[in-house]
C-alpha cells in the first residue's frame, strides 16, 4: 500500500483514495490504437486503471512511426494492438493488458456482448454509422462510451452515457454554508460563551467573524420581531451595528465580519442544476434504483435544508477559538450524516436491499457535497445526427466568429464521403480538386437532410479537410487523446463535471468549443 501511495501520490491529492480505487477497478476497452487512442490510453495506464483491452486489426506500417510514440522500428509488420499493448504495460506493470486483433466494426456486428464486460469503451477513429450502433449497444449494456477523433488539424471528443451522476463536482468557487441566518442550538450555545464587547482588546480582536455575525443577528432579530434585515436601508443599519462593536480600526476579524455580513440575509441558495436534480429525485425509488438516487431521495431534511458540509473558511482568530468553532460545525455535519444514514437504511429495507449496501463513507461524501451534486444526460448519437438538432446547428452556423460548428459538419461529411467512395477525401493527390467538389456537395446534402436550409460551409475549410487526407497528426492526436483521458477519469471517478456536449478542437485557429446539440 505504501508503494502504491507513493506511485500515485500526486493524483491521490486530487481525487483521493476512493477516486483512485474507482480507477483501479475500471476495465477499459480501446477501439483502434492509432495516435489518438494510444495517447488517451497511455494517460489512463499511467493513472492506474485496473486493466485494458485493445481492439485493432491493423499492422504497424512505416507511416505509424511518424505519429505514434508507442510503436518502433522493431514492430514494423507486427500487430499494432500487440505492439502498443506491450509498450503500455511497461509504463505500469500493475495494469492488466489484453489485445484483440479484430476490426471493431466486425466485432460489433458478430459479438456485441463482448463490450458488456467493460466499465468504459473508448472509440477512436470510427465512422459515424458504426458509432451509432456502438452507442446503442453500450447504452443497452450500461457501459460508458467515450468517442474521440482527430482528423488533420481538427478533432472531437464526445461522451455517450444515458445518465451520469456526479457527487464530487468540485466547483472552482465553493460556497460557504455557515447557517448564520439560522444557527442551530449547539451553535447558539457556543456563541453565547463569547462577549463581543470584551474589554480585553487582544481577545476582542480574535473573536471569529462568524461568532460576531451570529451575535449581532440574534440581537437584530430580537429587536425586529424575529426577522433578518431586508432592503438596502436595513442592511446598511445591520452593518453599522457590526461596525459599532469595533474597538479600533485595525481589527481584522471585524473587517471579515463586515465583508461577510451579506451571508446573514443572503444565505447560499440551491442552484438551478441542483433544483432539477431534486425534482428528479421525487420519482419512486425501487430495488433497481442506483445508490445516487436513493441518497438523493433523502438529500434535504424536514426544514428543506441540505446536509451541512462541516467546513468553515479561514478566519482571523485564536487557534483555540477557531478549532472549537470548527468542531461545532463538524459535529453538526456528522449528525446530518447519521440522520441520512438512518433514513437510507430504512429505504433499503423497504425495497428489499441489504441495509448496509450503501456505506457510511459513501453517505458522508454525499452529504459533504450535497450542494454541488450534478446529473448529466446525453442524447444518443442517433438523435444528435437527426433533424432534431437542425435549429441549434443553424443558429451556430450564423455565428461568424467561429468555424468550429463547420468542423463538426465536415467531420460528419468526410464519413459520408468514405461510405460513398470507399476512401476519405484527399487520399490521392490527383483526385484532390475533384474531392473538394464532391465533399462540398455532400456538405450541402447533409445540411439539407437535417433541415438546415440556406447555410453553407466555407470552401477554404472544405479544401483544408481534403488536404488533410484523413491524417492523424501527432500534435493534434495528443491534445484530443489528453482531453479524452481527462474526461475518462472524470466519469470513472465520478468527480469533477465532464463535458456536457460535443467538444470540437480547431487547431487551425487554436480554438475549441463545446457544442450543445
Amino acid at each position: 500500500m505504501a508503494q502504491r501511495n507513493n506511485k500515485y501520490d500526486r493524483q491521490l491529492r486530487i481525487w483521493g483514495d476512493h477516486g483512485q480505487a474507482a480507477l483501479e477497478h475500471a476495465s477499459v476497452c480501446l477501439l483502434n490504437c492509432g495516435p489518438t487512442g494510444s495517447e488517451a490510453l497511455k494517460n489512463l495506464v499511467l493513472g492506474g486503471i485496473g486493466s485494458f483491452t485493445i481492439v485493432d486489426p491493423s499492422r504497424v506500417e512505416a507511416a505509424d512511426l511518424g505519429n505514434n510514440f508507442l510503436v518502433s522500428w522493431e514492430n514494423l509488420g507486427q500487430s499494432k494492438a500487440r505492439s502498443v499493448c506491450a509498450l503500455l504495460q511497461e509504463l505500469n506493470e500493475s495494469v492488466g493488458a489484453k489485445f484483440v486483433e479484430e476490426s471493431p466494426e466486425a466485432l460489433l456486428d458478430s459479438n456485441p456482448s463482448f463490450f458488456a464486460s467493460f466499465t468504459l469503451v473508448i472509440a477512436t477513429q470510427m465512422p459515424e454509422k458504426a458509432l451509432i450502433k456502438l452507442d446503442e449497444t453500450c447504452r443497452q449494456q450500461r457501459v460508458m462510451l467515450l468517442v474521440a477523433r482527430s482528423y488533420g488539424l481538427a478533432g472531437l471528443v464526445r461522451i455517450c452515457i444515458q445518465e451520469h451522476d456526479v457527487i464530487e463536482s468540485k466547483p472552482d468557487n465553493p460556497v460557504d454554508d455557515l447557517r448564520l441566518h439560522k444557527p442551530w442550538p449547539e451553535l447558539k450555545r457556543f456563541v453565547d460563551q463569547f462577549d463581543i464587547d470584551a474589554k480585553d482588546q487582544l481577545e476582542h480582536q480574535h473573536i471569529p467573524f462568524a461568532i460576531i455575525l451570529v451575535k449581532v443577528a440574534e440581537e437584530w432579530k430580537a429587536a425586529h420581531g424575529g426577522r433578518l434585515p431586508s432592503g438596502s436601508k436595513e442592511r446598511a443599519e445591520f452593518k453599522a451595528a457590526v461596525r459599532a462593536r469595533k474597538q479600533s480600526d485595525d481589527e481584522d476579524n471585524y473587517k471579515e465580519a463586515l465583508a461577510s455580513a451579506y451571508k446573514v440575509w443572503a444565505p447560499p441558495t440551491i442552484s438551478s442544476e441542483l433544483h432539477s436534480v431534486l425534482d428528479d429525485s421525487a420519482v419512486e425509488i425501487h430495488s433497481t434504483s442506483t445508490d445516487f438516487w436513493i441518497l438523493m431521495f433523502m438529500a434535504n431534511d424536514a426544514d428543506g435544508d441540505l446536509p451541512l458540509d462541516g467546513a468553515i473558511p479561514d478566519m482571523h482568530s485564536y487557534t483555540d477559538y477557531y478549532i472549537r468553532l470548527q468542531k461545532v460545525y463538524q459535529d453538526r455535519a456528522e449528525a446530518n450524516v447519521s440522520a441520512v444514514e438512518a433514513n437510507v437504511k430504512s429505504i433499503l429495507r423497504k425495497i428489499a436491499r441489504d441495509s448496509l449496501s450503501i456505506s457510511r463513507s459513501t453517505i458522508k461524501q454525499f452529504c459533504k457535497n450535497a450542494r454541488n451534486l450534478r446529473v448529466l444526460r446525453y442524447r444518443t448519437l442517433a438523435d444528435e445526427f437527426s433533424p432534431l438538432a437542425a435549429f441549434k446547428i443553424q443558429r451556430l452556423l450564423a455565428v461568424e466568429e467561429s468555424s468550429n460548428v463547420e468542423i463538426y459538419i465536415l467531420l460528419r461529411a468526410v464519413d459520408q464521403f468514405a461510405a460513398t467512395y470507399n476512401r476519405y477525401p484527399g487520399i490521392f493527390d490527383r483526385e484532390l480538386e475533384q474531392d473538394v467538389l464532391r465533399l462540398k456537395a455532400i456538405c450541402i446534402n447533409l445540411l439539407n437532410d437535417i433541415g438546415v436550409n440556406g447555410a453553407s460551409i466555407s470552401e477554404d475549410l472544405i479544401s483544408e479537410f481534403c488536404r488533410f487526407g484523413a491524417a492523424e497528426i501527432h500534435c493534434v492526436a495528443s491534445v484530443i487523446g489528453g482531453i479524452a483521458s481527462q474526461e475518462a477519469i472524470k466519469i470513472l471517478t465520478r468527480q469533477f463535471t465532464p463535458l456536457s456536449g460535443t467538444f470540437i478542437y480547431n487547431a487551425i485557429e487554436s480554438t475549441s468549443s463545446v457544442l450543445q446539440l
